[in-house]
């Protein structure tokens, strides 16, 4: 008899097992797809919901199908759901253009998706049937205009998987199979997180100094935006007094020619990842975004980054960090002190200042370009909510710096909505020029060549330091005792298009900028490490500045010099193991001898010639 039910539980123990596997959704992350077609791997707001995903940017046109092939547990019917939403909601009450289609091995199957939504939910994509252990998956673009997909889950139960952001980063873990714990990456002496041109500065000249370093950009590519994916060029000056070595590797990664929005071939993307490449002390992680901060009290022990595509996590460990995400990522996620927006005249006494502070920024662009073609080139119908008329409408053939967007949003948690607008004004107008407008005629032949989908952003969070430069501090020349950085831009502000606004009224998408010349300045080295994380380093535009201030250093080869002295500050701290503010209160002289060597290598002339801007 005990036999007997002992048989029976082994059995319902096995049974039960078996359900469960059969029972387990089969979880698909978008952007892991082997064969992504014309989809891009979009990365900007991983902080907002835990993952990257998959779009269709094909400024009109459908983008070839993305694919991948998934191992079933058992076959039957599932229930299939898709993480997306309709990115024109903010703008427009009906069905979206960002619409696809999702097929299984090369057959369409259920509903058209992308279409509806406020925001990023699971869309019910209809009950199919599978039949093969092993089936392709694949993505269908249907209008070539930003479908977006974050993820895809099968499931033998009705119920589509959470949708509360913690609770789906538990989902995703489970159902991946990503490992607990990150594997390692290694230990350093200085980790870089970011791959702009401050980030690559840093970490060249951390490693030239003898630093083993690792530098973490989230993209395929380095430059940030000075890359062909955003394709603004270098502002600024290099090897001025009173550093004049300063400025050497900005030199030698820096495209020789300028221009913004340009042919892609204009920003050498080569160069800059040759230049890393070279120095045997940088191991480079290129497709990895740090989203986690391990710390010991005020000091950061390890970060973990995960990969955008794979979804791998890595951890890496150093006894020195450097914040150069822009955003001041890694400075956020350890609870470094920062501002964002506008301070007061009070606080600082600043008379550019507003009276009253508030969130206001500087913008973000989406640059684009259109080219001549030999034939008429149509270009589909684009009307989500912003319309545009003969009196309104941007009769031109492409869109720089000035198509900005979102200054009176916030940059970092409305950053997508921010992106969206950037391409719904561009889509909108175009439509307009080619379909409707007087002047039709002279674009019957025009294509829309390119248009970034990775925002050029200016501001966003600033790293407060142990020290806070203000405007008086450059108008007046208050040159503190450790001066390091010049900066030689205007304090270049920027701020809504009046004319814009008036057309288009809390939906502006067009700036001017107010200048001040200045006198070249020397940046306080106290605003290139954070007040109250013990080991952390910045650079680029998240130093600690003011919104006024951020005006002049902002500019690339400004920041680019940032870097230069943050890896030479690293070098210091390494050598008496010391921390950022160790380098300034014992060994300021040992930073000022190195800053004035300089870090350069190779006999580069200097071929940037561009966008110097103007010094009284």
């Amino acid at each position: 008899m005990m036999k007997t039910v002992f048989l029976i539980l082994i059995t319902i123990t096995i049974s039960l097992t078996a359900l469960s596997k059969i029972a387990k959704p089969v979880f698909i992350e978008a952007e892991n797809f082997q064969n992504k077609g014309g989809w891009v791997v979009d990365q900007q707001f991983m902080g907002l919901m835990g993952s990257s995903y998959l779009m269709a940017h094909g400024m009109g046109i459908p983008v070839a199908d993305a694919s991948t092939f998934v191992e079933f547990p058992a076959k039957g019917d599932y229930y299939v759901f898709v993480r997306t939403f309709n990115w024109t909601s903010p703008w427009h009450n009906g069905e979206g253009p960002g619409k696809f289609q999702l097929t299984i091995n090369g057959e369409e199957t259920g509903s058209i998706l992308g279409t509806f939504g406020s925001e990023w939910l699971w869309q019910n994509a209809g009950k199919i049937s599978i039949t093969d252990a092993r089936v392709k998956v694949g993505l269908k673009d249907l209008t070539g205009f930003n479908g977006r997909v974050d993820a895809i889950c099968f499931s033998k139960r009705d119920i589509a998987p959470p949708n509360e952001l913690a609770k789906l980063a538990l989902f995703r873990k489970e159902h991946t199979g990503i490992p607990k714990n990150p594997g390692k990456a290694g230990t350093f002496d200085l980790v870089v997180v970011g791959g702009g041109v401050a980030g690559i500065t840093a970490a060249i000249s951390a490693a030239r100094l003898g630093l083993k370093v690792a530098l973490i950009q989230d993209r395929p590519v380095l430059g940030g935006n000075n890359s062909s994916e955003v394709r603004v060029h270098l502002g600024g000056r290099i090897n001025v007094e009173p550093f004049p070595e300063l400025g050497d590797v900005v030199k030698e990664i820096g495209p020789s020619r300028g221009g913004n929005a340009q042919p892609a071939e204009y920003y050498e993307d080569d160069k800059k990842i040759k230049m890393v490449q070279a120095e045997t002390n940088i191991s480079l992680f290129t497709n990895y975004r740090v989203y986690h901060a391990e710390m010991k009290g005020p000091v950061i022990t390890e970060v973990h980054a995960r990969n955008i595509e794979s979804s791998e996590e890595l951890s890496f460990s150093s006894p020195l960090f450097a914040d150069c995400t822009g955003d001041g990522n890694l400075g956020f996620l350890a609870g470094a002190d920062f501002a964002i927006g506008r301070e007061s005249q009070a606080e600082f006494g600043e008379p550019t200042a507003p009276e009253v502070a508030d969130k206001m920024t500087m913008g973000s662009s989406v640059q684009w370009y259109s080219a001549e073609e030999n034939e008429q080139i149509k270009f589909p119908v684009f009307r989500y909510g912003v319309d545009f008329n003969e009196k309104n409408s941007e009769k031109v053939i492409k869109g720089e710096w000035t198509w900005e967007t979102g200054m009176n949003f916030d940059q970092i948690y409305d950053f997508e909505r921010i992106r969206d607008y950037g391409l719904m004004v561009i889509y909108s107008n175009w439509s307009f020029l080619k379909n409707f407008s007087s002047v039709k005629d002279e674009y019957s032949n025009r294509r829309l060549e390119w248009v970034a989908y990775i925002a050029g952003k200016r501001e966003s969070r600033r790293l407060r330091g142990d020290l806070i430069l203000k405007e008086q501090d450059i108008t007046n020349q208050v040159i503190y005792d450790d001066a390091s950085v010049p900066t030689t831009w205007t304090i270049d502000l920027h701020y809504p298009d009046k004319k814009n606004t008036e057309y288009f009224p809390d939906k502006e998408f067009k700036s001017i900028a107010v200048q001040t010349k200045i006198h070249t300045y020397p940046i306080p080295y106290r605003c290139l490490y954070s007040k109250n994380i013990a080991n952390l380093f910045m650079a680029g535009r998240n130093i600690s500045v003011t919104h006024v201030v951020l005006g002049t250093v902002r500019v690339m080869r400004t920041t680019g010099m940032m870097g230069e002295v943050v890896g030479m500050a690293a070098s210091v701290a390494t050598k008496y193991k010391t921390n950022p503010r160790g380098v300034y209160k014992n060994h300021l002289d040992e930073l000022k001898n190195l800053i004035k060597i300089g870090v350069g290598k190779y006999d580069t002339e200097n071929m940037q010639n561009y966008n110097l801007g103007s010094v009284l």
